[in-house]
């Protein structure tokens, strides 16, 4: 597999080695990492896993692997930060389709980028943006 953007929630389960994760999923993240292809996590992803965990509803423990997974200089999630251009990408998110702005930034970071998504969320191909899973 090529470079591409994590949803926040394949970042998550991917670091947590959860079995939501197929395992055809699974098997080209960790192709990629072995090939040295980056992996690109938009910076809206942080926040919203900081959101969940101070809800209870994302362990702790998985804050702390994203975050330690981003602080290495060779790490293989590379943290993309939220510019102009990401901000102005996503306005070719169609709100009707993906209403959650932190779908909408993540989906517009993937388009702004020129890479597929790797999500399970089947309304984002329809606002025109590449998927895999």
């Amino acid at each position: 597999m090529a470079a591409a953007v994590l949803d926040t929630h394949t970042a998550i389960w991917y670091l947590l080695r959860s079995p939501e994760l197929p395992p055809s999923t699974l098997g080209l993240l960790r192709g990629a990492t072995r090939d040295g292809e980056p992996l690109y996590l938009s910076s809206i992803s942080v926040v919203e896993a900081i959101y969940l965990a101070e809800k209870a509803r994302l362990p702790r423990l998985a804050l702390d692997l994203l975050t330690e997974a981003l602080a290495p200089s060779d790490a293989s999630i590379v943290l993309v930060p939220l510019d102009l251009q990401i901000a102005r990408a996503v306005e070719r998110i169609p709100r009707a389709l993906i209403p959650d702005m932190p779908d909408r930034i993540i989906a517009a970071t993937a388009l702004h980028l020129g890479l597929p998504l790797v999500t399970r969320d089947a309304k984002i191909p329809a606002a025109g943006v590449r998927t895999i899973w």
